[in-house]
């Protein structure tokens, strides 16, 4: 049985530590960032010996493959890839092309990460940036219209399923309103919950079907003033659960972040308990995965009916040829060109 957590590495191959640690805790799946990468034979390399850890040759590996500035496979080995908002601003002058080069490359990032043997990205960004926000989403999201976001997520979600690839949107229920980078800090969020409702939580509930959803460590003071959604009862249940409507796999964002605080035992605990089903540990320290571990038990009623549920959207690529979608999508994108920078 597997448990409820995902777990980083510290390099370019697994250390004996690491490798006994994983096979111990048996977690649900991996994530890889931009210091477990090398080239194309190194990464699938050690994306088999994570698996060989648990006995599971389809575990889920995950990795954080947006486009522009939030990229882990860079060149000369992969090819860039345009962030989200290159393919908002088509958006507005033909929603058609839009949504098909969203398509185009959303399908070319999948196929990068299948010939790698990686089944999961951390994708669509469906957050919905305010003015005055931090950039932290800036471009990454699509458009500051939540029907533009709505369509082109959707059209990012069939691209990497039809690649073999399960999307991960985030961060639920919504980080565009966020006044600080998470990373460094807890944002806090004064905007009623009609206002909420309105423009930041559409987009997730219009995408409910997605698999898989990462949450959001931002505060909604309106909702919940003393505690993040990932954290929050209340955020999970009357807002993630309740009325967005999501009954996928939800899964914490890191929980090294700063926005979190007290050990990390305690940030496990405290995510579980408000209604997460997966905790995600990124940084591969492994003092701190062991505390995490210490209070993450198995997979097991309503959270492995999820996992069940989300995995089986798991299925090969269907037939594509990469040649032609990449001429296809530079025709697309016109002045948006894949050549230039990001």
């Amino acid at each position: 049985m597997r448990s409820r957590a995902i777990y980083g590495c510290a390099g370019l191959a697994l250390s004996a530590a690491e490798r006994d640690f994983f096979h111990n805790v048996k977690p649900w799946g991996f994530i890889l960032f931009a210091r477990n990468i090398s080239d194309p034979a190194q990464v699938k390399e050690l994306v088999i010996q994570l698996r060989d850890t648990i006995g599971d040759g389809q575990a889920p590996v995950l990795i954080d493959q947006e486009g522009g500035r939030v990229a882990r496979l860079k060149p000369p080995h992969w090819q860039d890839r345009l962030p989200a908002a290159r393919f908002g601003a088509l958006h507005e002058t033909d929603a058609g092309a839009a949504r098909e080069a969203t398509y185009l490359n959303a399908r070319l990032i999948a196929h990068d990460l299948s010939q790698l043997g990686i089944n999961v990205d951390c994708l669509p960004v469906l957050d919905v940036p305010q003015p005055g926000a931090h950039d932290v989403i800036g471009d990454r999201a699509f458009a500051s219209a939540p029907a533009t976001i709505i369509a082109l997520g959707k059209a990012q979600i069939e691209g990497l399923m039809d690649g073999g690839v399960l999307p991960v949107m985030k961060h639920i229920p919504g980080h565009g309103r966020a006044g600080t980078d998470s990373h460094l800090a807890l944002p806090r969020v004064s905007a009623s919950p009609e206002e909420l409702s309105a423009s930041d939580f559409v987009t997730f509930r219009s995408l409910d079907s997605c698999p898989i959803a990462m949450t959001a460590h931002v505060v909604y003071e309106s909702i919940d003033p003393q505690r993040p959604a990932t954290t929050s009862p209340k955020v999970i249940r009357d807002v993630i659960r309740g009325e967005l409507e999501f009954d996928g796999l939800l899964m914490s964002d890191d929980l090294s972040m700063r926005a979190l605080d007290g050990p990390l035992s305690v940030r496990a605990r405290e995510a579980l308990f408000a209604g997460c089903d997966l905790v995600l540990h990124c940084n591969g320290d492994m003092d701190e995965m062991r505390d995490v571990a210490s209070e993450v038990k198995e997979l097991e009623g309503i959270s492995l009916k999820r996992s069940a549920q989300a995995l089986s959207h798991l299925r090969a690529p269907s037939p594509f040829d990469v040649a032609a979608a990449q001429a296809r999508l530079a025709d697309l994108l016109g002045e948006f060109s894949a050549e230039r920078p990001a």
